[in-house]
């Protein structure tokens, strides 16, 4: 936790000088060093380097990976993709429990350390190979950038350059004056600025000290004497995590952020109630507490777990965006070390009350969430018919095709025009037999008329024909 707020910073400057890709790789190389580092350590301090790097590691996926997915995804899945990479780090926590159960061994250590560079290897081949470079970055560098354009058409689906341009005006806009990365002091200047980024940092702080991690760390006294085997409690809290996960990702897009995070706040608050009671004894059964660990996570993974992190890049202006991620994932990695410190002592002094310090900090956050923080719902309305609106105003004759000029390699370039052939292709035979049915619609209207026999018809406009319309009274 120490060296995650370090990767945190260092993800934000390098996402900016070179690129959110070239971030990534880097990234992907520490975990394979950390991996290597840990596998073959021969003491404590070549362990505690490893460890130290792979805390760099994470703290830069912290700030890279949703920083990337914000930019290169459209407005209607952002936050379900968002949910994604939520869902695919409790997929990890439940992958390393399950692991750690069989690999609990004292001789067998070292296989478990050596799966980071393995994962981290195949990744960074994967990486290299399909990972496209943000748009948005390239764009503030070059407003004219064609590699940008067709980044944006291939990732859209978009069928006519002049929907890409408008894709373009709308990053550029955003993006104007954006001649280098705002340093995080200006975060909190402006006053309206800084009341954003106040509810960012206080959603990530109460994302830590709502507990969660004082579970995951020490999930395994919760089950000690009630399973013979506390590891495997460990695994099935994780397991519920990613249920809990799976059902976030199906409301993320469906329900505003804000009703979400009070949802989230008072069903772990409950929960809290309820463990506290049953560690105290009053239901009689330890199994009573479980359950409510149980639902103290599912809640948690509804609101608290994904949502801070989508709040940033839909609340702060796309300028402001990386210096603001950096920020919160800091403040969000100090606070996880200090849950991980205090925690035990908390339980040492406070006994089965350990988990009251927790809950009031829930209360507080639905009471602020409740008053302060904006329902938030994905739009995608406005941007549907804006492009709709330009396409058809703007003359396709003033823009260059995007796929012709490419600054790509060969082999990728190839690969890429197979794929639009593929798609033209099947566009150009969906219009021949619309044509050859005569329901091709060409843009024209028609116009019912009389001929000279009195007989009701449509007229051909321009000498090309149209659908014919419901004969008019």
């Amino acid at each position: 936790p120490l060296a995650g707020p370090m990767g945190s910073y260092l993800s934000s400057v390098f996402s900016n000088s070179l690129g959110v890709k070239r971030t990534v790789m880097i990234t992907l190389i520490l975990f394979f060093l950390s991996g290597v580092l840990m596998c073959f350590s021969r003491s404590m301090l070549e362990l505690t380097l490893g460890r130290t790097v792979a805390g760099l590691a994470s703290g830069s996926s912290t700030v890279i990976v949703p920083l990337y997915l914000g930019e290169i995804s459209p407005p209607n899945i952002r936050g379900t993709l968002g949910t994604v990479t939520q869902f695919a780090m409790v997929i990890g926590i439940l992958f390393s429990n399950v692991l750690a159960m069989l690999f609990e061994n004292g001789r067998k250590w070292r296989l478990l350390f050596s799966i980071t560079p393995i994962l981290s290897l195949f990744c960074f081949v994967f990486a290299r190979d399909y990972i496209v470079e943000s748009p948005r970055w390239l764009l503030v560098r070059d407003g004219s950038s064609k590699k940008a354009r067709f980044i944006i058409k291939r990732l859209r689906g978009l069928r006519y350059d002049e929907e890409v341009e408008v894709e373009v005006d709308h990053i550029l806009s955003s993006s104007s004056a954006q001649e280098s990365m705002p340093s995080a002091y200006s975060l909190f200047v402006d006053p309206q600025l800084r009341s954003i980024m106040t509810t960012c940092c206080v959603l990530q702080m109460a994302q830590q000290f709502c507990g969660i991690n004082a579970v995951f760390y020490y999930s395994t006294m919760f089950f000690d004497g009630v399973i013979d085997n506390p590891l495997l409690g460990s695994v099935v809290v994780a397991a519920i995590n990613v249920a809990a996960t799976y059902l976030a990702l199906l409301l993320m897009d469906k329900c505003g952020r804000r009703q979400l995070i009070l949802w989230s706040c008072m069903g772990m608050f409950l929960s809290v109630i309820v463990i506290v009671f049953g560690m105290k004894g009053v239901f009689g059964s330890s199994y009573v507490a479980l359950g409510a660990v149980m639902g103290f996570v599912s809640f948690f993974e509804i609101g608290l777990g994904p949502i801070p992190w989508l709040i940033v890049a839909e609340m702060v202006h796309p300028k402001y965006v990386t210096p603001a991620m950096s920020v919160c994932s800091q403040l969000n990695w100090i606070c996880n070390f200090c849950v991980g410190f205090i925690f035990p002592i908390m339980n040492e002094k406070l006994g089965y009350l350990s988990f009251m310090p927790f809950g009031v900090v829930l209360l507080l956050t639905y009471v602020y969430s409740y008053q302060n923080l904006p329902d938030i719902m994905p739009e995608i309305g406005p941007l549907k018919e804006e492009l709709e609106k330009r396409r058809k105003s703007i003359d396709p004759s003033i823009f260059e095709s995007i796929n012709e000029t490419l600054g790509v390699d060969i082999a990728e370039q190839h690969k890429q025009a197979s794929e639009w052939a593929r798609a033209t292709s099947q566009i150009q035979r969906q219009e021949e037999a619309e044509r050859s049915k005569g329901e091709f619609n060409y843009g024209f209207h028609s116009v019912v008329a009389k001929d000279d026999s009195g007989t009701k018809g449509t007229k051909w406009l321009g000498g090309m024909g149209v659908q014919p319309v419901a004969e008019q009274p």
